[in-house]
């Protein structure tokens, strides 16, 4: 028989993932199941002189769960016989049968032909194993190959039993296997039977050398592998930062070098703004974004090949499940500081889908590095000449988002996520060489699916939002005119910005929606600055910026600092007063200010719904908050 598509399944860390990238390589791409969130790795591979689909099935302990992974892997095997793999190939751990042969054993209850891809046998033989591969292949019926898939060992002889596997009427079923219906206890018997007749001096336990378990017995105190779980966290940020900053700057230099080659070869007018400010400019601001992502996943592929990802999950398991949020969590949540993008993207590491989407719901309540410069901003208004103030104020932005995340996680448990997160139960993989193909090929993946998203919702938001702000043009009064041919083309141009900033589209919705915000304080130009900053957060600085008369910095200098601190509102009040300031600064933490975030939530769920209910939560819970303070800070005197 030869086969036209494979299918590969295992356990979770049997290392399925390196086997189809060894087999696949870049000819690969990822996709979603159909009708499911959860992704697929589709490839192709040469089997003789033929090329052949590989499907990268998800990583499961049982097909007789009720796991979304279960499900859609029972789907799968039993979907229209057109739709069915040729070839199931069961990759399974040799240093851990004990475990993987009850998978194995459930999968021979299908008709579906089988091949044993044996890895990790030099784990196996350095921890003592000796297994008669030959019995083995026996007692199971189907063909079994030893291999060393990170190591490309048994790749060839794997094409060679993928090529000459046998028809499913020639199978030889096991006499002794349970029949399909049987229970996960029968199968577990046979399996326990099989390790005794093919390991020859007797099944082993599952093995682990004096070396893994000390390392273990720190990794997974709640003390100890709590502080080294910090440690190994703060070092990945740190790298993320230090690393991405350079590709990143590059990123914003070839873009603005592409708008001024536009702007030197394009006439003035609408076409041209279109494209530099809307185009080039919203691409710019979401691609920046990419050595990021790219480096993040890059990083948790290695820590996930070691094994160290199972231990820190475990460690934080615990402590999560009290506020309704898996163990798995907590990369995401932390990836969140960073971004929240692809914060919500790595959510496809947690294998439960309700506990999935409760951590996306929660993940952009946690204080991303766009909101540093909002943050900046208004600690310095409110606690001027006071820097030991303002530090505290800012730290307690950052404890305020994570406190509202761990809430809303608790509150969505006991209202519309009903439910506990499931509880980990997982095998500590062993520890391992991270594969830097596995990782490259990861940060690629990755890139490329948030390149798809930023290339059509999140590019076609900016131009819009652009539209808002830049339209309809306002010409110039007559005082501009008069400064003009004074001479003075930069106070002109600073006034003429502000001028149509405030007349433009979201100026015209900011004064009309000004009276939904004044309870918290805000005038028509604040409420423009929440409107505007929609788009995304650090938005709001510069056009408090151009409202002011400061130009559009993204950091204002002192000069713009104090015009800011001092701006004043249409009755000749100042704007930002103390309990303004607070009550601005409560609602940026809270509120869902980025609209490219709604856009992977909607992505990443399947449906919009997930995203309405985001921004309408968040949006709700800042404005309350914001309120809250401003009302009370005036209550008690502090206007």
């Amino acid at each position: 028989m030869t086969a036209s598509s494979v299918a590969l399944l295992g356990n979770p860390n049997t290392g399925k993932t390196t086997l189809f990238n060894r087999l696949c390589g870049a000819r690969a791409k990822t996709s979603n199941f159909p009708g499911t969130t959860t992704a697929m790795r589709l490839g192709r591979t040469v089997i003789g002189d033929r090329a052949v689909d590989v499907i990268d099935l998800p990583g499961l302990y049982s097909l007789g769960g009720q796991s979304p992974e279960s499900t859609i892997v029972r789907d799968v095997l039993r979907g229209p016989e057109s739709q069915r793999p040729d070839v199931v190939i069961a990759i399974v751990d040799a240093a851990n049968l004990v475990r993987n042969l009850v998978l194995v054993g459930e999968l021979l209850t299908y008709d579906e032909p089988v091949v044993v891809a044996l890895n990790m046998v030099d784990l196996a033989e350095r921890l003592g194993q000796r297994l008669d591969v030959g019995a083995l292949s026996r007692r199971l019926g189907v063909p079994v190959v030893p291999m060393v898939a990170s190591k490309g060992i048994g790749i060839d002889r794997l094409r060679d039993a993928l090529a000459s596997v046998p028809e499913p009427a020639a199978r030889v079923r096991p006499a002794d296997l349970p029949a399909a219906e049987a229970s996960i206890e029968d199968i577990t018997t046979w399996a326990d039977r099989v390790l005794a007749d093919v390991y020859p001096g007797g099944a082993p336990a599952v093995a682990l050398d004096a070396r893994t378990e000390r390392v273990d017995s720190v990794l997974t105190h709640p003390v100890a592998g709590t502080l080294v779980f910090l440690g190994v966290m703060g070092a990945l940020f740190w790298t993320l930062f230090a690393l991405a900053t350079v590709p990143m700057d590059l990123i914003d230099l070839t873009f603005a070098s592409l708008g001024s080659a536009v702007s030197a070869v394009m006439p003035e007018g609408p076409l041209r703004d279109l494209l530099i400010d809307g185009v080039i400019g919203g691409i710019a601001g979401t691609v920046v974004f990419l050595p990021q992502i790219c480096l993040l996943f890059f990083m948790i592929s290695l820590l996930e090949d070691t094994g160290y990802l199972a231990r820190a999950a475990f460690v934080n398991d615990r402590i999560f499940r009290r506020f309704g949020l898996p163990g798995h969590a907590f990369v995401p949540l932390l990836t969140a500081h960073a971004c929240a993008l692809p914060a919500i993207m790595s959510t496809r590491l947690i294998p439960d889908s309700r506990d999935r989407l409760a951590t996306i719901l929660v993940a952009p309540f946690m204080s991303c590095s766009a909101r540093l410069p909002v943050y900046v901003l208004l600690t310095t208004l409110l606690f001027a000449d006071q820097p030991a103030m303002a530090g505290l104020a800012f730290a307690g932005c950052y404890l305020l988002g994570s406190a509202a995340a761990f809430f809303s996680a608790w509150l969505f448990s006991r209202t519309g996520l009903p439910g506990r997160p499931r509880q980990m139960v997982m095998e500590l993989p062993t520890y391992k060489v991270p594969s830097m193909t596995n990782a490259l090929m990861t940060a690629r993946d990755q890139g490329l699916a948030f390149l798809q998203t930023a290339g059509t919702v999140i590019v076609a938001i900016c131009i819009v939002m652009w539209w808002l702000s830049a339209y309809p043009k306002v010409e110039p009064s007559a005082e501009i005119t008069v400064m003009r041919t004074q001479g003075l083309e930069v106070e002109a141009d600073l006034l003429q910005g502000k001028a149509e900033q405030s007349g433009s589209f979201a100026g015209q919705i900011g004064r009309t929606l000004q009276p939904v915000f004044a309870p918290l304080g805000y005038d028509w130009q604040l409420t423009v600055g929440v409107m505007t900053s929609f788009l995304a957060r650090e938005v709001f600085v510069s056009t408090m910026s151009v409202l002011v008369g400061g130009g559009a910095e993204a950091e204002p200098d002192e000069g713009v600092m104090q015009r800011i601190r001092t701006m004043t509102r249409d009755d000749g009040t100042p704007v930002f007063t103390p309990a303004t300031a607070a009550s601005a600064l409560v609602f940026f933490v809270l509120a869902m200010q980025c609209l490219p975030t709604l856009a992977v939530t909607r992505k990443e769920t399947g449906r919009i719904k997930y995203a309405a209910i985001q921004l309408a939560y968040m949006s709700g819970l800042a404005y309350v908050a914001a309120l809250v303070v401003y009302q009370g800070l005036r209550a008690v005197g502090v206007s």
